[in-house]
Formats: structure tokens, sequence, C-alpha cells
């Protein structure tokens, strides 16, 4: 019997559990879910005999090493914090990992240990990350099929509610892990723009919006997303203009984040004495310079901010919590954790509403072959979760990491080593098996003057 280990039992991994339950005993696999909520692991393998759910802290290197010791795949889930620390637990177990998350710098460190031991470490491997490499490699492996150049490459990808169920003034709703939102852009954005290198630190990336036209949804905002120059070796672009990585909100979103942002709610280094016991606005005023007496905390916001006192931006502000008298009362010890847990509740998905995926590849080759024609290639997927059932977001970052685990355990994934899934022993058999579970891209070529 083969044994995988799954990290996490969050908002993401439903439907990976889902799919791996699924196919255990043809496969004669056992799963195990390891979850600091040991309820939440129970419940997530819902009594299957071929699974298990426990209560885990990653941080207990004992429990730790028991768990992965006897595990030939290791699924990791938990956030990137700790992607280092699971990769180092596998080298130690020879056991392979598999992530959905960004590739965390100390890993490629990792490299030549993994190989040695005939390991692979394949990081990167979800939504998005993941899928939109896939099939990114598939797209420019088809414009050079025919003689090709990229000259620009411009991907987005967004995890929002579907139009229907857009309904708090944020335009949002949490349906993966709160910390990822409220963080996205901590590691700031650079990417090319017509032949000119762009770097954004955190306290700018908000700032820098542009607006999206997605084919049969309507219309969004796109912010840069992390470093896309790193992306031009793996994805073999030598000769592209413009690269850029976008994240898609809907329109209004990054103004109001910007601001959150700039009042330094983000923190999550900090350790404030007493948290639990103050209230939201007590958080608020603690990022503020200290204010006259007698200031009203709303007024002194938004002249901090320098945004109108009876603005929109202040309005969502205030619909979200930070001028409220309501006790934080959670254990948490930095602003950055009092401000997950009142997303993670303000932001929440209605009853019966589903959510909703995008990916959108907008890629410009040259074909010297034809006299130097010029075209715009758009390939675009859109999803839509179930209501009561799974979300999008779980099913397009489950499935491909858990068809990922399939191949390795089938030995049919011959790759060792820190990998992301640009290769097409990995691209070409997973974005097959997406097609049949109905992940699909419509593509649209126009030709340019």
């Amino acid at each position: 019997m083969k044994h995988i280990v799954v990290l996490g039992a969050g908002q993401s991994t439903p439907f990976l559990i889902f799919y791996l339950l699924q196919s255990a005993e043809e496969n004669d696999w056992f799963i195990t879910v390891g979850d600091l909520n040991g309820e939440l692991a129970e419940r997530s393998v819902a009594g299957h005999p071929r699974g298990q759910g426990i209560a885990l802290d990653i941080n207990d290197a004992a429990t730790r090493s028991a768990l992965m010791s006897k595990a030939q795949v290791v699924i990791n889930m938990l956030t990137r914090p700790y992607q280092y620390l699971v990769a180092l637990e596998c080298l130690t177990n020879g056991a392979h990992m598999l992530t959905a998350s960004y590739e965390e710098p100390r890993i490629r460190s990792l490299d030549a240990d993994a190989h040695r031991k005939n390991i692979l470490i394949l990081n990167e491997m979800g939504l998005d990350p993941g899928i939109d490499h896939m099939k990114a490699m598939q797209l420019i492996q088809k414009v050079r099929s025919r003689g090709g150049t990229v000259v620009s490459f411009v991907s987005y990808g967004g995890g929002l509610p579907a139009p229907e169920a857009n309904t708090n003034p944020l335009r949002y709703a949490i349906t993966w892990n709160p910390r990822n939102v409220l963080m996205a852009g901590e590691d700031g954005a650079l990417y090319r723009e017509d032949e000119k290198i762009k770097l954004l630190p955190f306290h700018q990336v908000f700032d820098r919006t542009w607006t999206v036209e997605v084919d049969g949804v309507g219309t969004f905002e796109a912010y840069p997303n992390r470093d896309s120059l790193s992306y031009e070796k793996a994805l073999g672009l030598r000769e592209d203009r413009t690269i850029i990585r976008g994240t898609l909100r809907y329109p209004g979103w990054s103004e109001t984040w910007q601001h959150i942002v700039h009042l330094g709610l983000t923190n999550e280094s900090l350790q404030i004495p007493g948290l639990q016991e103050m209230n939201y606005r007590d958080l608020t005023e603690m990022c503020l310079p200290l204010s006259p007496k007698g200031a009203k905390l709303e007024h002194e916001v938004a002249d901090y901010l320098g945004i109108s006192r009876t603005g929109r931006i202040m309005e969502n502000l205030r619909w979200l919590g930070l001028f409220s008298h309501e006790k934080i009362g959670r254990e948490v010890t930095t602003v950055a954790g009092a401000m997950i847990d009142l997303i993670r509740r303000k932001l929440m998905m209605p009853e019966g509403a589903r959510d909703m995926v995008i990916l959108v590849h907008e890629i410009e080759a040259i074909y010297p072959e034809e006299g130097n024609r010029r075209e715009k290639i758009t390939s675009t997927m859109i999803e839509y979760g179930i209501p009561g059932g799974f979300t999008a977001i779980s099913r397009t970052v489950g499935l491909p990491i858990a068809v990922a685990a399939r191949l390795l355990l089938r030995d049919e994934l011959p790759l060792t080593g820190c990998q992301i899934p640009t290769h097409p022993a990995v691209y070409d058999p997973v974005l097959r098996e997406l097609t049949q579970n109905d992940l699909e891209f419509t593509e649209r070529t126009e030709t340019l003057t």
C-alpha cells in the first residue's frame, strides 16, 4: 500500500482529498490528512476506509517526522512559510513533495539533493500558479511549432464570486486561504512592459491597475502579480518585450485594499501585547500617528490616507468593521492575524452562491516565415463552483495536484529535483485530464496590423 499525506484541510483542499479517496481503492493508496484543526481534518475524509484525518502541528518535529516517514508523496497545502520546512522533511524521509504554493526562494538550494535522492519537489502545481503555467507552455509550443516567436506574454488569474454572488461593497468573497488574500502583493511586483522593466514595492502594487475585458463575463481590474521576470527562463521566452502576470478583481477592489496596506494592517511580524482585549477601533487607531484629544477616528483615518471623509473608500472600511467597537477576542498576536480573522468572517461567500475562477492568456507572436505576420492569441478558462458542492477554487487547485500525485505513484512522471510544471511530462497529461473533467480553455486568434 502506498501512503499519501495531505498537509492542510482548508478551503482549497476538498476536491483534492475527494479525488484521492475516490481513486484509493483501485490504486491501493491510503490518505492521511493532517491539519491544526483535527476535527476539520476528520471531516475532510468523511469516514472513508482508505483515509484518516488527524490533528497536526507542523512545527512539532517528532510528529511531523513520524507522519512523513511512511509517505511516498506529501501534498503540502499549507501556506508558503512552511514550504521549506516540509521540503526538508520530505528529503530526509525520501518522499516526493507537491505543493500549490509559489516556490519559496530557499527551495532552489535543495535541487541537487533532490536529484541525488531521486525525489521530485514539484511547486506551483495548483491553479495560479499551476494551470496557468501549463497552458502557457502549451500555447508557446504551438507558436514555435509554426516557426513563430512570442514577443508579448500577459496572463491573468482570479478567484472571485460569480457575478450574481457579488453582494458586498468590496465585491469579493473568501474561497481560499484568507492569509493569502490579506498578504497578496507582499512581495511587490516586477515585470517588463514594452521593453521597460517596472518594479513596485508592496505599498504601490494596488496603485498600478488597469482594465481587462474577459470574454463572456465583463470588465475587471488587474494588478501586477509578484515577479513576472522570473518566469522568462521557465517558459523559454527569449525575445519577449512584454511579460506580465496579473491578478483579476472586480473594479474598485484595489483602491480600497491599497489603503488597508497603507494603514499597515498587513503587518504580521510585530507582536502586539493584549491585542485580544482590544476592539477593531483600537486596532485601526494603533496604525495612526498620535491624534489630538477629541479627534474623531474616522476623520483622522481619512485625513491620514488623503481620501474623502464621506467617500466610498471610507464606507468600505466602515463596512469591513475597522471602526467597530467589537472586541477582537481571538487568539491573535499580530495586526495581520486580527485582519485575517476579520476578512474570513466579513467576506464569506453568501449561502447558496457560487464562486468563479478566471484564467486568461494573451500572447502576441510574430511569424518571420509568413512575412513577419503578427497575431494575438487569447486563451480563456472560466469555471464556476457548484452551490452547496465543490467550489471552483477547490476543483481548479485540487485537480492538477491530484493528477500529478497519481502520475508519481504510478511511476509515470519521470522527473526529479525542484521543478514547476513547465515540463511536457507534467503539463501534457495533466492538461488532458483537466479537459476530460470539463476544465477547458477557449481560444480566439486575431491578426495584428
